[in-house]
């Protein structure tokens, strides 16, 4: 059984809000995906994620990382096919294509290949002018008095 969320009502009476929405709509209609490779994302400080996918078997140069705007895409394919005859194949060697909407702001560090694990570093650097900033509260001069006249009723 599905559920299907209408979201119209959020677009008519929203502004600026076109991203958000547009991602909870696709959200709503995606049923089945494709689980491979396994990935974990952590939060490892304030402003500060790591993503990790097990993608063993998989070699530096059949791997790819692209950050586009605001969408990580991480694609892995294999080069030559192995002329070996398996009695059984356990690891996946398959092509994969994985994708992940990152929040506004968001930039890759850095990204690392050890042990079967590929690990993404993303940090959110906020612009100055959207940071929180004190205003200073200035002594000096009284302001001129409003005056008051009639008052409306």
């Amino acid at each position: 059984m599905s559920t299907t969320i209408d979201f119209s009502p959020l677009f008519r009476s929203s502004i600026g809000f076109d991203r958000m929405l547009n991602a909870l709509e696709t959200a709503s209609r995606i049923e089945a995906f494709d689980n491979w490779p396994p990935y974990d994302i952590a939060k490892t400080g304030e402003d500060d994620y790591r993503l990790t996918l097990a993608v063993a078997g998989f070699g530096m140069d059949e791997l790819t990382i692209t950050q586009e705007r605001n969408m990580l895409l991480i694609a892995g394919h294999k080069d030559g096919q192995d002329q070996a005859e398996y009695l059984h194949r356990g690891i996946a060697s398959r092509a994969f294509q994985r994708r992940f909407d990152l929040a506004d702001h968001m930039r890759v560090e850095k990204a690392n290949l050890a042990d079967g694990l590929l690990t993404i570093d993303l940090k959110r650097e906020l612009p100055e002018e959207m940071r929180p900033r004190r205003i200073e509260i200035a002594t000096g001069e009284a302001l001129p008095k409003v005056e008051t006249g009639k008052q409306a009723a």
